[in-house]
C-alpha cells in the first residue's frame, strides 16, 4: 500500500465510524497488503481519533484462542488500541445507536502500575509491572463488513487489525485484585445474555495464561519502538466467543470470586 492508500483506507474507517455505515472489506480493495500495512491503517486511524480529542487509555489483544486463529486460518494474535470514549461503567447501559453491529466477550484486565518496552521484556516482569488485575467486557464492533455480499468472503486479520482489532468499548469490574492472587490461568466466566448462558471458559484459553498475552503485546510493540505506559489498562484477550448483543439486550459475566460485570444495550 501507498501512503496515500493508507490514508484513504484510514479515513474510510473513520467515517464508517462517524456515521455507522460500514465499508467493504479492505482485504479486497489491498489484496496484498500485509500485517505491517494494516497496523499503518490502524495507526492513521487513531491519529484521527486523537486529533478530534480522544485519549489514549491502553491496549487490547484480541485473536488469542486457538478457535478463532483457526477460524481466520492465522497464527498470531492481533492488537489494537483503548480509547477514553470506549469506557463504560459497570452496570452502565449502552445508548441504542452508539454501535453497528455490537458483540461481547469477557476478559482479564490488567493495569499497569509501571511501564513495558523491550523484545525480550520476561513474563515476571509483566506480574511485577502490573497494578492490579480486573474482571471486564470488551464491547467488539466493525466498521467493516464482516463478509462480502457478492463473495461470501469473510474479513481477514487485515481487516480486523486495520479497523482497531473490531474494539469499540470496554467495561472494567469493580474488583481489584493483586496479579498473583488468583491462578489466572484457571480463572473463568460464565457469561450470560438476558439470564441464559451463552459462553464459559477459562483464562488458560488465552495463550495458556492471559499474562502471556501482555507480554506478545510488549514484544510486538517492540518492532514499533512503542511499548505499555504506567496506568494503562489491558485487555489480555477473550477466553470466550464473542456474543451477539441485540438492542434490549443484557449482559452478566460471572467470574465467581473474581468478580463480576455487567452491561445493557438500550
Amino acid at each position: 500500500m501507498t501512503p496515500e492508500q493508507i490514508e484513504a483506507a484510514a479515513e474510510a474507517l473513520y467515517q464508517a465510524d462517524r456515521t455507522r455505515r460500514q465499508i467493504g472489506l479492505l482485504s479486497q480493495t489491498y489484496p496484498k497488503a500485509g500485517l505491517d500495512q494494516a497496523y499503518a491503517v490502524q495507526a492513521a486511524l487513531l491519529r484521527r481519533k486523537r486529533a478530534g480529542g480522544a485519549k489514549v487509555i491502553g491496549w487490547k489483544i484480541g485473536l488469542t484462542s486457538r478457535a478463532m486463529q483457526m477460524a481466520l486460518n492465522i497464527t498470531t494474535p492481533d492488537s489494537g488500541v483503548l480509547l477514553d470514549d470506549m469506557l463504560f461503567a459497570d452496570g452502565a447501559t449502552v445508548p441504542k445507536g452508539r454501535f453497528i453491529q455490537p458483540r461481547i466477550e469477557a476478559e482479564i484486565a490488567f493495569v499497569m502500575k509501571a511501564p513495558l518496552m523491550g523484545a525480550k521484556v520476561t513474563r515476571a516482569e509483566v506480574l511485577a509491572a502490573t497494578d492490579y488485575v480486573a474482571p471486564s467486557l470488551e464491547i467488539l464492533d466493525t466498521r467493516i463488513l464482516r463478509a462480502d455480499p457478492a463473495t461470501g468472503k469473510a474479513r481477514t486479520i487485515f481487516d480486523t487489525i486495520s479497523d482497531n482489532a473490531a474494539n469499540a468499548g470496554i467495561v472494567l469490574g469493580r474488583q481489584r485484585h493483586p496479579v498473583d492472587a488468583f491462578d489466572l490461568r484457571w480463572q473463568g466466566s460464565i457469561l450470560k445474555r438476558d439470564g441464559v448462558v451463552q459462553e464459559t471458559g477459562l483464562g488458560a484459553g488465552v495463550l495458556d495464561d492471559p499474562a502471556m498475552g501482555i507480554l506478545w503485546l510488549v514484544r510486538r510493540l517492540a518492532q514499533y519502538g512503542q511499548g505499555i505506559s504506567a496506568g494503562d489498562i489491558v485487555l489480555s484477550g477473550s477466553f470466550i466467543r464473542p456474543v451477539e448483543a441485540p438492542s434490549g439486550s443484557n449482559f452478566y459475566a460471572d467470574f465467581g470470586p473474581f468478580g463480576q460485570v455487567s452491561l445493557c444495550f438500550a
